[in-house]
């Protein structure tokens, strides 16, 4: 998926106006939760998301998409990571 096909994607679902966002490699995010939904097109590098129920990596042109307040920790591969992130506010 294209940046500008994932810009469209997410307006059309109600999504903020995306922010890029940026990690540094080899490094972690631990255990949180956020109060929006979040979803995110990866341009760059991996990004390993742990769920309660499951582990799964993404790279470069894909989406992950979380839920609000759902348990989760990141990691970041050898070459960090780098995507376009939109947020919704629950209701």
């Amino acid at each position: 998926m294209t940046e500008q096909e994932f810009r469209k994607l997410l307006a059309d679902k109600g999504f903020d106006e995306p922010v890029w966002v940026e990690r540094a490699p080899e490094t972690q995010l631990d255990n949180h939760v956020h109060s929006f939904e979040a979803m995110a097109l990866i341009t760059h590098g991996d990004i390993t998301i742990f769920t309660e129920h499951s582990e799964k990596t993404y790279q470069a042109g894909e989406i992950f998409h979380l839920q609000p307040n759902v348990p989760h920790r990141e990691e970041f591969g050898e070459q960090g990571v780098r995507y376009l992130s939109g947020r919704k506010e629950s209701a």
